[in-house]
């Protein structure tokens, strides 16, 4: 269990006049009140907006295996921008997941993620490419979690210009690029979870994720009707990264998911942008059309 005395929310007690965890406010009331108490809190949340990450990887209910679905990306309007195939494969102590599209207009997202999954789901490599005109700007990542090491290489369509980020991260256990779907696929029904991701801007940045269930959905296969679980996505900054998204019009939208989860997990849905400052975009399963 995690000490309260780093938490903190254990100072914020004391501020509001209950028991805490520092001396001077165990036995009495607080003697901060008013603008004074307004003002510490706000000092407090700016002052520990760095505390360490708290990860509790999700835990394996369904094992993954061998799979090849096909994709289709489509705009707001329903008009089809994309397809593509989600292709997954497994060797001893390993599965392998990749989400490659193609655009109509000639751009590419390639995104890879190679995990474990005994007895939770743990990232060991990331890597992403995205080019071409549906995006601002062609970019190449990678991220090691043995090293913790990074590298992104961006080229700006705009002026050509490229940039080359390294380093290291700090990954927590639960940070699961490219495994959103297989996340939301393991699931206990009804179960919320607040999970993490690295989010590139393009430097790198660990942010929570947080998946809430938000009702069910029926979907036709076929003829006949399923019940699709909606789940919500929502990115948290942060107060200091999200008072900056707000200031500059950049706060990320939601994103959405839908699983059927009777008897065996699906994925069927995705709604969010595949980068950032980019359209909202739906990922769909479709089925192959015989050429005639």
């Amino acid at each position: 269990m995690k000490s309260d005395a780093m938490k903190p929310w254990s100072f914020l007690n004391c501020i509001s006049g209950r028991s805490g965890q520092v001396a001077f406010c165990r036995g009495g009331a607080s003697p901060f009140t008013g603008p004074v108490a307004i003002s510490l809190l706000f000092f407090c949340a700016l002052f520990f907006w760095w505390r360490p990450l708290q990860a509790a990887p999700v835990a394996v209910r369904f094992t993954e295996g061998m799979v090849r679905g096909f994709l289709m990306v489509s705009d707001t309007k329903g008009v089809r921008i994309a397809s593509g195939d989600f292709l997954q494969s497994s060797r001893p102590g390993e599965v392998k997941c990749r989400t490659l599209l193609h655009f109509k207009d000639g751009s590419l997202h390639d995104e890879t993620a190679v995990f474990s999954q005994q007895p939770n789901f743990l990232l060991k490599h990331y890597h992403l490419v995205q080019k071409g005109p549906a995006f601002d700007a062609d970019m190449d990542i990678s991220v090691e979690r043995t090293t913790g090491k990074y590298l992104v290489k961006t080229k700006a369509h705009k002026d050509g210009k490229e940039k080359v980020l390294e380093g290291k991260l700090d990954l927590p256990l639960d940070v699961y690029n490219g495994m959103v779907p297989t996340v939301a696929k393991n699931l206990a029904q009804g179960a919320k979870e607040t999970i993490h991701m690295i989010a590139f801007t393009p430097a790198p940045k660990v942010i929570e994720l947080e998946m809430t269930p938000s009702g069910e959905d029926k979907v036709l296969i076929g003829d006949l009707k399923k019940t699709a679980v909606h789940y919500v996505l929502k990115p948290k900054l942060g107060v200091v990264l999200g008072i900056g998204a707000a200031l500059v019009g950049r706060t990320p939208p939601d994103n959405h998911i839908w699983i059927i989860t009777a008897d065996v997990p699906a994925f069927v849905r995705f709604d969010g942008p595949l980068a950032p400052d980019r359209p909202v975009w739906s990922i769909e399963l479709t089925s192959p059309v015989w050429v005639k």
